[in-house]
């Protein structure tokens, strides 16, 4: 019996759940993380550009390259770790450094990537950042680093993983330009949760600066979407007016819909992106399982007091876009449906119209068909006295007589012959 065949994807979409498995760091560490995307239709950018970046890295360091068509890739560079990722609309770079370095958040740090090679990025830097992951000291000196490290209004700190680790940001970005994340690691903590610790930092950063974009972009169409509201509400408004000119509302009305649906269409991909990178930051939050930290706000309870509200302003100007594109809709097959009703009322008053103007027809028809009776007739009484005239004398009849009794017999052929060619157009006029 022969073996069962695979399918040919069985092996690729087994792999792709294990392609890019969390970093092993051992404390204390420093990691740096670089996010580049293009400005316009990123998704659907030239990826080959990316690698080719990439791969002009590598060879600054002599690393080997990776697969063609990569979408990820691990290797190092140097005395370090790289770790770069291909996504829908970013690629990622993260460089992992051993030890605390010569002082925290160092921008000396970013050097790893050259000037020149930043500088040639097929994209713009979406977002950048510095992680510091230190041992861990008493919960006093713990909170005198993070105020001296970051801005205490607005950092946010919490225990994660059943307090094997606490984590800080105060997501703001500093005078090098770069995002500020500290990790104080529990000893004995294994290296892989220290990896996932970092990823996850990682991720919820890019993923809250992504969905961002959908908030920036509903803030620049918004005033245009104020607009459109005011001026379809018009159009509704002299709907309500029997005096208004229909045609033109619909003209007008038919603008506004396509507009509204072109805004929907060159917004749809950027709110259905911002939806799934707000499930990301999240999900990625709740995976830390989260625990108060010295009375400080935790990572879930600045994003609800600072992101949140921004997400919930791409989901209202993207519930308005779609009520305005129904609406738009909605008040077209109304104006529609009105223009039909008057032009069948138009075409009713026409047709009516019309068979009084065939009923007078047929009275006049009638009135020349009696008129035609007549006078076929006395050419006929004529024609039939001169036929009579030579048995007037053996009948003893005068000329006057024979013509007087020809005349009745004549007038009624004649009106029996014009009916009977009468009926026969009405029968089959089409045919004759």
């Amino acid at each position: 019996m022969p073996p069962i065949q695979d399918h040919p994807l069985r092996y690729k979409l087994a792999n792709e759940l294990h392609a890019r498995p969390f970093p092993s760091l051992a404390v204390p560490c420093r990691a740096i993380y670089l996010a580049v995307k293009q400005p316009v239709a990123a998704a659907a950018r030239d990826r080959d550009l990316d690698r080719a970046h990439l791969i002009d890295l590598l060879d600054r360091y002599g690393t080997p390259h990776p697969q063609p068509g990569a979408t990820h890739f691990s290797g190092q560079i140097g005395q370090h770790m790289l770790k770069w990722e291909s996504h829908t609309e970013f690629v990622t770079y993260t460089v992992f450094l051993q030890g605390q370095g010569e002082r925290p958040f160092d921008p000396a740090d970013f050097e790893v990537f050259p000037e020149d090679w930043l500088a040639s990025a097929p994209g713009l830097r979406i977002t950048s950042a510095m992680i510091r992951v230190t041992p861990r000291p008493a919960e006093d000196q713990m909170s005198q680093l993070l105020d001296d490290w970051m801005v205490p209004e607005s950092i946010a700190v919490a225990r994660v993983l059943d307090d094997e680790a606490v984590l800080a940001g105060d997501f703001r970005i500093d005078p090098a330009g770069h995002q500020r994340f500290a990790v104080f690691a529990r000893d004995g903590i294994g290296e892989r949760r220290v990896g996932r610790i970092v990823q996850r930092l990682c991720e919820i950063e890019t993923y809250k600066s992504m969905s961002m974009l959908g908030f920036t972009r509903v803030r620049s169409i918004g005033g245009r979407m104020g607009e459109i509201d005011d001026e379809l509400s018009g159009l509704m408004d002299q709907m309500t007016r029997s005096d208004a000119a229909q045609e033109d509302t619909l003209n007008r009305l038919l603008t506004v819909s396509a507009e509204l649906e072109a805004l929907s269409a060159q917004n749809s991909f950027r709110f259905g992106a911002t939806g799934a990178y707000e499930a990301l930051v999240n999900q990625r939050i709740e995976v830390l399982r989260e625990e108060r930290f010295q009375g400080r706000q935790t990572f879930a309870e600045f994003m609800a007091r600072r992101y949140d509200p921004a997400m919930r302003t791409v989901k209202s100007g993207q519930a308005q876009l779609g009520a305005m594109a129904d609406r738009a809709m909605r008040a077209g097959d109304l104006l529609r449906t009105r223009v039909e009703v008057e032009r069948s009322a138009q075409n009713q008053q026409l047709l009516e119209s019309m068979n009084r103007r065939a009923e007078t027809q047929l009275h006049l028809q009638k009135t020349v068909e009696g008129l035609s009776v007549v006078a076929i007739s006395y050419y006929a009484v004529s024609l039939v006295s001169y036929l009579l005239y030579p048995m007037a004398a053996p009948l003893g009849l005068s000329k006057g007589m024979l013509t007087a009794l020809a005349v009745l017999p004549v007038v009624l052929l004649v009106w029996l012959m014009i009916r009977r060619i009468r009926h026969a157009v009405e029968d089959h006029g089409p045919d004759l």
